[in-house]
């Protein structure tokens, strides 16, 4: 899913065209940053944004501080009851023109990289379109980070097509040191802006 090329100088801009991007959140201390993220997100022009969060995530955010549709597992239950009733996890997978999953904890890592789908988050990445970009930002202890089975997991989902942007080094609210942390916000809203202008620009060619 990543290209090395660049997109064409006569793009049109970016705020031309309206975009979708459904962000994932899990449980990483890093679940901080979704009201920063979220408000940075709103900031490009055209883009419209909601938010899958999984349960453990909602221990680092307050709903309030969220100022667009936030799903979680009730949702999915509460909206299905017959046959003819919408399937959310797939509903949103056709919404979206982009999934962001900032921060992607060991867990849910290791579950996408099986194909477990046991929550919102992970039926929606399990039933994702993969013609469509999925970007995902590791966030754990370094300790955790630098298990064997991480450097495997990641390389799954890249095989898969999916965007890593890479976790960065920096005291951890744990007090160690090292790689782990996520990516800064400014750079995660770079990269959404950047694959979303080449996006829009490949589809105009």
């Amino acid at each position: 899913m990543e290209s090395n090329a660049s997109c064409p100088a006569d793009a049109a801009p970016l705020a031309k065209r309206q975009f979708r991007v459904l962000v994932g959140v899990t449980g990483s201390v890093a679940a901080l940053k979704l009201p920063l993220l979220v408000s940075r997100l709103l900031d490009i022009p055209g883009l419209e944004v909601a938010v899958v969060t999984t349960e453990r995530a909602k221990h680092f955010y307050s709903p309030q501080d969220i100022p667009v549709t936030l799903y979680s597992d009730a949702d999915e239950w509460e909206m299905w009851k017959c046959r003819s009733d919408p399937v959310l996890h797939i509903d949103l997978r056709r919404w979206a023109d982009l999934m962001l999953v900032a921060p992607l904890d060991a867990n849910t890592l290791g579950k996408v990289a099986s194909g477990i789908c046991d929550n919102l988050l992970t039926c929606v990445i399990r039933a994702w379109d993969c013609r469509k970009p999925l970007l995902f930002c590791p966030a754990m202890n370094t300790a955790m980070w630098e298990h064997p089975v991480t450097a495997q997991q990641v390389g799954l989902l890249k095989a898969f097509g999916y965007v890593e942007i890479p976790c960065v080094v920096k005291k951890l609210v744990c007090g160690d040191e090292g790689l782990g942390a996520m990516a800064e916000v400014g750079t995660i809203v770079d990269k959404v802006k950047e694959v979303l202008f080449c996006r829009g620009s490949s589809q105009q060619s």
